[in-house]
């Protein structure tokens, strides 16, 4: 704690997979906030995450009582109605305007800051159309409303004002929290291993979900391509939808026993660290959690130029290779470059310090007021 900070009462909303890229980032983000001074309360929904299993004194978990966040409104207008939080802080678009709704109901002074992270311009072009009308209705209308709107990237940030119609003028980039302070030792624990990584052989890593967006379809097909040229391994850490077909893909292509899926994995760094290469293949991001994390270990990247956030985290391609969305052919060749021809480790390092727990803790403090 800042000595001689005064106590600030913020409370979080999210309503979470319990292992998506934002219950990493809330993880790490809420207790520092509480090392910085602030006193918050983090509101759950039944079933979801993000899980503290030891949360800090100053972090008080709250349970809603719903299950949906379709029927959280009048809990929430009656959290904020009793306790009168300086900020309400929410992520996720159905979570957001429901914040926004329950502030205006509840007739409180709460100031309400939302959360974007991923680009949504692309991430609604893969929902159903009412979906689409509501989440551009409740960006052009709603929004606006709220005393901040917060996002990870300069191109997430130029996407929300497209879509809005330029309506959202208090917009801030505020880099997201992941480079935590145990990040070595975690990374050094070889009892975290999910598969044995000793064999001679280089390893490629990826993390993240089993899901169209993360498409492990093309960096299968590029890992492929990779062992017609030399010998290598690929491990996915991650669970979803698309482990039935990925499996099947990886027979077809005749790769599967060069291939490891083990799922979820809570410590991913001690895989990572191990890593040749670490590999993202996404369609669309807001900020790439596990890349970043790869270069805070010096591991070499490839990743493709999806909109948004590979771009500005390497530079425009100084720090790693940039390969266009679903060329398998190019990943191929970004992956053996970066095989041939690591970045080095300390220039990876520096240039994502930005991205350390503590300093983006107070780089939300200061966009909440706090």
């Amino acid at each position: 704690m800042i000595p001689g900070s005064p106590s600030r009462k913020l409370a979080v909303f999210l309503a979470t997979s319990g292992h998506s890229g934002v219950d990493r980032i809330m993880g790490n983000l809420l207790p520092a906030l509480v090392d910085q001074g602030l006193s918050v309360d983090l509101l759950t929904l039944e079933g979801h995450g993000p899980h503290l299993p030891n949360p800090p004194p100053g972090l008080r978990i709250v349970p809603l009582g719903r299950a949906h966040v379709s029927t959280s409104l009048p809990a929430l207008v009656g959290y904020l109605r009793r306790h009168q939080p300086t900020v309400l802080l929410t992520d996720k678009d159905r979570v957001n305007r429901t914040a926004i709704l329950a502030r205006a109901l509840a007739g409180v002074d709460t100031r309400v800051y939302v959360r974007v992270g991923t680009t949504v311009s692309v991430n609604l072009a893969d929902r159903k159309p009412l979906e689409r009308w509501r989440q551009r209705l409740s960006i052009r209308h709603l929004y606006p409303r709220a005393d901040g709107v917060l996002v990870p990237s300069h191109g997430c940030a130029e996407d929300l004002r497209q879509i809005s119609g330029q309506r959202i003028t208090r917009l801030q980039v505020v880099p997201s929290p992941i480079i935590r302070d145990d990040l070595e030792s975690l990374a050094a624990d070889p009892t975290a291993l999910p598969v044995d990584m000793d064999s001679g052989d280089p390893w490629v890593v990826a993390i993240g979900e089993l899901s169209r967006r993360k498409d492990y379809a093309t960096l299968l097909r590029a890992f492929a391509l990779v062992l017609k040229r030399r010998p290598a391994r690929l491990v996915i850490l991650g669970e979803g939808r698309e482990r039935s077909a990925l499996e099947t893909l990886a027979r077809d292509l005749g790769i599967a026993d060069r291939v490891s899926l083990p799922g979820f994995v809570g410590n991913p760094y001690a895989c990572l660290s191990r890593a040749r290469v670490f590999a993202h293949a996404s369609r669309w991001e807001g900020m790439p959690v596990a890349l970043i994390e790869a270069m805070a270990l010096g591991i070499p990247v490839v990743s493709t130029d999806c909109p948004s956030g590979p771009r500005e985290v390497l530079d425009g391609g100084r720090l790693g290779r940039l390969v266009d969305v679903g060329d398998a052919q190019a990943m191929a060749t970004g992956i053996c470059h970066c095989l041939d021809h690591p970045a080095d480790p300390q220039t990876l390092k520096s240039a994502v310090t930005r991205y350390r727990v503590a300093d983006s803790a107070r780089a939300y403090r200061e966009a909440m007021g706090l």
